[in-house]
């Protein structure tokens, strides 16, 4: 068997790869990077690794060819048009290269009715593999957990949870359970099943008190809920000009379109996700 992954020394790509390193001789783990360096320690291990450029069909085939299961982690911008002509392009030198499966990261916040700047990428992708001749499968991640950890520092300082959410839920997934779900996916042939998606949640959906009250519990610290508006929350967060993206996010949580649970990744690994608490708790105490 041969496996790709390609986005494998991003944060959920390397836990992506030690995660198919588990259930897979490295000999079969086949890593597309931007940066062949940074994968040295993959590559120590036996795997094999190449550079591959996004939107240069011609740098993918070589690397895609023949592959079993491609595991496609899309790369990280900040509009669903340049995403479009990446996954285009990859998608074509998947076809071209005889990729047998197409196994894709996928997000929840893909409604047609979702103001999400990516949300028009996330909603493209199916609909586009649907017509495309090639067996697929999307996993639908929540939101990541993992980025509440460095977070909580300044959330107790304010003592307050900001998100412009209203009364609306979000849900979580941690990167890790995202990553074990993946290859298990990957390398269960019940599981990778053409045309199916997968949706990966904690068993509940959290209201902003509710996130606030769970906070508190981890940190013993006061917290409530005061929502800054989405303006003031682009403007606060506008890091590497993200300021516009993350607040539409926010925006179709505000909707309720950020708080879907699912049963999928009990489905999957047979038993629950990590909870919130508990992801949180050994975050701190790891920190």
């Amino acid at each position: 068997m041969k496996y790709t992954i390609t986005g494998a020394t991003g944060h959920l790509g390397q836990q992506v790869v030690q995660a198919m390193a588990e259930l897979v001789p490295a000999e079969q783990l086949n890593l597309g990077v931007h940066t062949v360096s940074k994968a040295a320690a993959f590559q120590a291990q036996g795997m094999t690794v190449s550079a591959i450029d996004y939107h240069d069909q011609a740098s993918l085939q070589p690397v895609l060819s023949d592959s079993d299961v491609f595991i496609y982690i899309p790369s990280k911008s900040h509009d669903s048009y340049s995403r479009v002509q990446e996954f285009e392009t990859v998608l074509a030198a998947a076809q071209a290269s005889h990729v047998r499966h197409l196994l894709v990261m996928g997000f929840i916040a893909d409604q047609v009715n979702n103001p999400f700047d990516l949300s028009a990428f996330y909603g493209y992708v199916p609909r586009r593999l649907a017509g495309a001749g090639i067996a697929y499968t999307i996993i639908r991640n929540a939101l990541y957990a993992d980025p509440l950890v460095p977070y909580i520092p300044e959330l107790v300082e304010r003592q307050q949870v900001i998100y412009p959410m209203g009364d609306q839920g979000l849900s979580f997934i941690s990167q890790a359970d995202s990553a074990a779900a993946f290859a298990k996916v990957a390398t269960t042939p019940s599981l990778l099943q053409s045309g199916c998606i997968y949706t990966l949640t904690q068993d509940r959906k959290y209201t902003m008190p509710e996130l606030a009250a769970v906070i508190q519990q981890v940190t013993g610290k006061p917290m409530s809920y005061q929502p800054v508006t989405l303006a003031e929350f682009a403007t606060m967060y506008d890091q590497g000009n993200e300021g516009h993206m993350l607040a539409s996010m926010y925006a179709g949580g505000a909707k309720g379109l950020l708080q879907p649970v699912s049963d999928d990744y009990v489905t999957i690994m047979g038993h629950p996700a990590q909870d919130l608490v508990s992801f949180l708790q050994n975050g701190l105490a790891q920190g």
